[in-house]
């Protein structure tokens, strides 16, 4: 019976309650798939022991101590960035080897021992190998060195400019670890540098002059890589601006070096509010004890956390795996914000999925699960034309009474478009 012959007639509180009961187990059966799926995909908790096995590899290898493994000056310097330092903490054959010198010969990559540490298996079915360490796949001549058209947006010293009332700041070239799907690896360079002081003077003067500008993203690279100090001036001088309302930082640490989030920093982001931070955690993997810890301090730090997790092959291009992630990030408080669509990078065409796969996604999200753990699915238009969004088709008609819509069940409904009146 529907709902609307129901609403037209008397039904006893018995009748009431056994339709509640059959609607319950039909809701639960819709994601009896997810509830098996879920148990094999392993988050960073589940792994610990593994990751501690780790650690303790890579720590008799550079000979340091706890300490060092607290301190995220350490990790930056010895970061891993050659074959033979990744072969003496992890067997990989000499085949692998060769294939990592080779590309590492065009496209720089680096390691934190902190992500090194999440390592399981050492091959490409591996999530966290896939993501950190080159593969000759790499070399295929695919794609664009700037698909976003960054160097035709940058009105001003430093600044990337896309839509009407907000920018990006790009502070430097440097991250924890160089990810194998970057958007901007052609700015990795082989030399570490942070934007020059005159350049984030420039860019400061250039949003102390168009008032429309209300928020300002500071990324790079990864933001969090500039010193406390220099953090505290920079933030300092955009809460100088007044109409700058809003300030983000764009930082993966908390995912691939959570040692960067120290009381010191924290002390410095509490003092600007409204601070909004977006992170990126790709994988379930990467939600470890560390992390969480590092987004708990940044909570409290007052700083609002989002993520943005990047649609990659063979990583998080399945459903159920993206749902264990947004469900595991809100445990630790940050709130899956996108989920961008792979760019068109030139030696990242191995990572790229077809926009059925982005869409079958939030299918299985939307209705499935809470509001908070469905994220926007996003397409950067090509030539810095911005995010689009991407949502399946739930309007499929309309006219200027009644749109006919589908829900998230794939059932068909009419509903008013507007007051409707009795006549």
């Amino acid at each position: 019976m529907s709902v609307l012959a129901l609403q037209q007639k008397t039904v006893s509180q018995d009748d009431k309650k056994a339709i509640a009961l059959n609607r319950s187990a039909e809701l639960k059966e819709r994601i009896s798939d997810y509830l098996e799926e879920k148990e094999d995909i392993k988050t960073g908790y589940d792994l610990e022991e593994n990751i501690l096995e780790n650690k303790r590899i890579i720590l008799n290898l550079f000979n340091a101590t706890q300490k060092d493994w607290l301190n995220w000056r350490w990790h930056m310097s010895n970061r891993i960035h050659d074959a033979v330092t990744l072969s003496q903490l992890f067997y990989i054959s000499k085949e692998t080897s060769s294939r990592i010198k080779k590309v590492g010969l065009r496209y720089r990559w680096s390691i934190s021992p902190y992500y090194a540490s999440l390592l399981r298996e050492r091959t490409a079915v591996d999530p966290i190998w896939t993501q950190a360490v080159p593969s000759l796949v790499e070399l295929e001549e695919t794609g664009q060195s700037d698909p976003m058209a960054e160097e035709y947006t940058s009105p001003a010293p430093g600044i990337t400019r896309r839509y009407p009332d907000r920018l990006i700041i790009n502070v430097t070239n440097q991250c924890a670890m160089y990810c194998r799907h970057c958007q901007r690896r052609r700015n990795i360079g082989e030399i570490d540098r942070h934007r020059p002081n005159n350049t984030i003077r420039a860019a400061l003067e250039y949003i102390r002059g168009n008032k429309e500008i209300r928020d300002v993203l500071i990324t790079g690279g990864d933001a969090l890589l500039l010193s406390d100090n220099y953090l505290d001036w920079l933030l300092t001088e955009l809460d100088q601006i007044k109409h700058v309302e809003i300030k983000r930082i764009g930082t993966r640490t908390p995912a691939t070096m959570p040692q960067r989030i120290t009381r010191d920093l924290c002390a410095v982001l509490k003092k600007h509010p409204p601070l909004y931070i977006n992170t990126q955690f790709n994988h379930p993997r990467e939600v470890t004890h560390d992390a969480a810890l590092a987004c708990e301090m940044l909570v409290g730090a007052g700083v609002v956390l989002g993520n943005q997790a990047v649609l990659l092959k063979g990583i998080n291009n399945k459903p159920s795996i993206m749902k264990k992630l947004n469900h595991e990030l809100l445990k630790v408080r940050v709130r899956p914000y996108y989920i961008f669509h792979a760019k068109q990078v030139k030696g990242t065409g191995h990572f790229i999925t077809s926009v059925d796969d982005g869409i079958k996604i939030m299918e299985k999200l939307r209705g499935y699960t809470s509001g908070l753990a469905v994220p926007t699915y996003i397409i950067n238009a090509p030539n810095g034309f911005g995010k689009t969004p991407v949502l399946p088709q739930y309007i499929l008609d309309r006219n200027d009474k009644y749109i006919s819509m589908r829900t998230w069940e794939h059932r068909v409904i009419r509903y008013p478009n507007g007051q409707q009146s009795d006549a």
